[in-house]
């Protein structure tokens, strides 16, 4: 109550006019007391002044904090300020992320940011999961993907392959849980890289449908199938499964996944079709059917026959190479290290770092090669990081890398599409961050493609198409920045040339830069982009030879249909005028021909 009055007296002095308040409390006060009582009305006049004009001025700003305090009166429109926490309760409040919570919330960066891109990308993860695993196994790829559609907007996907199959134990984990798989930590030639895909697609299904991932694997002809259901944990990153049943599946080996979720079906350039027909362009020893939600022209079911029957070569695992590795990586490697010694360290846990150039790093660095690496201190790494970079060492090795081959594009092309020329060309392995890389180019010109409109340019990178993002990847980039003009082409300032081409460019490596997590586009080192640019350089050469005997040929054509056109008429006019008979008028055609034909050769 006594707060309420502090509040109503504070919002009462503050509508009264300026100096009003003193005026009332002290002229009225000053009269009564003064002359009645005298002495002792003095001092209460004294009193009455001082509380109504300087505790009026004096208390005004404390009124105005206790009334800032105060609730506010019901009916005033005020609010009840918010408690404020305590560092106590904000440690409370501290708790641990799950990778699968934030990427449940951040779906878009994997590649789930609408409906139909959401279809695409669970296609793609689980195509390239089926293509890695026939691989590793020594297997050909027979791949088929089908996607029905429930209702307007709710569709089921299903990859089946012949693969190996997946052992039991490991199904939950591998489709139940993100972040988990076997190729992010070795540096070899893989199409996954980071153990998201295939289960970040489950648990887009399970958030837009809530319905549960299942999947049927077989190790082999000998062992049962199991057939699973199971869902994430999206706060624990852990698998829940709710079916672990043996059944029976007349396939002898392989998995078949199934995902039911919320999509759009479109065709266009990034439409389910457009990823098959690229995939089956890089992968020309796979097979692949897709069967879409509707027949089409094609048919109910699309065949992508294989090129090829053999595989692309094994890929080998190697260590970091020095120059790649930064000084906090080389600190940590000092520490998990299982040598002895320095000089053991360098040699067996980095590629190309042979005994002596061992030794000449620990000399280079001014440290004994017999130290032990876990007891190297911060500075005595930095001084061994700066002599590796000073130290000439060998690249590392290519063997770890599988590119498609020259032959093989070129034969590919020819599958996809019908074109007057074909041209390829795969460069010398390169060296990007201590990390071996490799680029191919192929194209096809002429034929059925149009003329009038920008080239088609597919990207590739370990043999999967990107889609999406082409104005930010280090491709698009190479290749607008090409002079095309002096191929013959049609370009727009900074835009990608205009004619009958389709052009495409891959990447090889251990360890592809995306730019994101969705993996859609390759960084802007200056390497890549080199590499790119000479391969480009290369094939476009060729094209613009071939373009120029394209012109060559025209002109001849045209000057030959010139020479048979008018020649026979200009021999019936010497025959009017000279009066010879017509083996002569013959003769005097066939030199004419001769003559023309000697200069149009010149």
């Amino acid at each position: 109550m006594e707060e309420q009055e502090t509040f109503a007296f504070a919002a009462e002095a503050a509508r009264a006019p300026r100096g009003g308040g003193g005026a009332r409390g002290r002229k009225p006060a000053g009269k009564s007391t003064g002359r009645s009582t005298g002495k002792s009305t003095g001092k209460s006049g004294k009193k009455a002044k001082t509380g109504g004009a300087a505790q009026g001025r004096k208390a005004q700003p404390a009124r105005r904090k206790a009334a800032a305090r105060a609730p506010a009166r019901k009916g005033s429109g005020g609010s009840k300020p918010r408690e404020r926490s305590t560092a106590a309760e904000l440690a409370r409040k501290q708790r641990d992320i799950s990778v699968s919570e934030f990427f449940a919330k951040n779906r878009h960066l994997l590649g789930f940011d609408n409906p139909s891109k959401a279809l695409l990308t669970t296609v793609k993860e689980g195509v390239d999961n089926a293509l890695d695993a026939c691989e590793e196994a020594g297997i050909v790829p027979t791949i088929r993907v089908g996607i029905h559609q429930l209702d307007e907007t709710r569709f089921r996907v299903s990859i089946e392959d012949n693969g190996p199959g997946i052992v039991r134990a490991q199904v939950p984990k591998i489709f139940g849980r993100l972040l988990y798989g076997s190729k992010f930590h070795r540096l070899r030639q893989s199409r996954g890289q980071q153990g998201i895909g295939i289960s970040a697609a489950g648990m887009y299904g399970l958030l837009t449908t809530g319905k549960p991932v299942v999947i049927t694997t077989r190790t082999g002809k000998k062992h049962k199938a199991h057939h699973f259901e199971l869902v994430i944990d999206t706060k624990s990153n852990e698998p829940r499964v709710k079916r672990d049943d043996e059944v029976q599946w007349d396939v002898e080996h392989g998995t078949r996944v199934e995902i039911e979720m919320e999509g759009a079906y479109r065709g266009g350039q990034h439409s389910v079709d457009a990823y098959i027909r690229q995939i089956s362009l890089a992968n020309p020893h796979a097979e692949i059917t897709f069967v879409p939600p509707r027949p089409d022209e094609k048919g109910a079911e699309h065949l992508y026959p294989r090129v090829t029957e053999e595989l692309p070569p094994e890929t080998d695992e190697i260590a970091p190479h020095p120059y790649g590795v930064e000084l906090g990586v080389l600190m940590q490697m000092f520490r998990d290290t299982k040598s002895r010694n320095l000089k053991g360290c360098l040699q067996g846990d980095f590629s190309r770092v042979s005994a002596r150039i061992a030794e000449e790093i620990c000399q280079r660095a001014k440290l004994p090669s017999k130290r032990r690496p876990s007891e190297v201190t911060r500075d005595e790494a930095e001084r061994i990081h700066k002599a590796i970079q000073a130290t000439k060492i060998m690249a590392p090795p290519t063997d770890c890398i599988a590119p498609i081959g020259e032959e093989l594009i070129e034969q590919a092309l020819h599958s996809e599409v019908e074109a007057d020329f074909y041209a390829s060309a795969t460069r010398r392995p390169n060296v990007y961050r201590g990390n071996p890389f490799l680029i191919e180019v192929g194209l096809a010109y002429g034929g059925n493609l149009g003329a009038e409109d920008p080239i088609t340019v597919y990207r590739f990178a370990n043999r999967v198409p990107l889609q999406y993002q082409q104005g930010g990847c280090a491709i698009t980039k190479a290749v607008t920045a090409t002079d095309w003009k002096a191929y013959q082409l049609q370009q727009p300032r900074g835009a990608l040339p205009v004619g009958p081409m389709l052009l495409m460019v891959h990447i090889a490596s251990v360890w592809v830069p995306f730019t994101s997590e969705s993996k859609e586009a390759i960084a802007h080192y200056p390497e890549i982009i080199k590499e790119i640019r000479l391969g480009l350089q290369e094939c476009g050469r060729r094209v613009a030879t071939h373009i120029r005997k394209q012109k060559r040929a025209a002109d001849e054509a045209k000057k030959r249909a010139y020479i048979e056109k008018y020649i026979p008429q200009v021999a019936i006019g010497l025959q009017n005028i000279l009066g010879f008979d017509d083996k002569e008028r013959d003769k005097v055609v066939a030199n004419l021909q001769d003559v023309l034909e000697r200069s149009r050769r010149m």
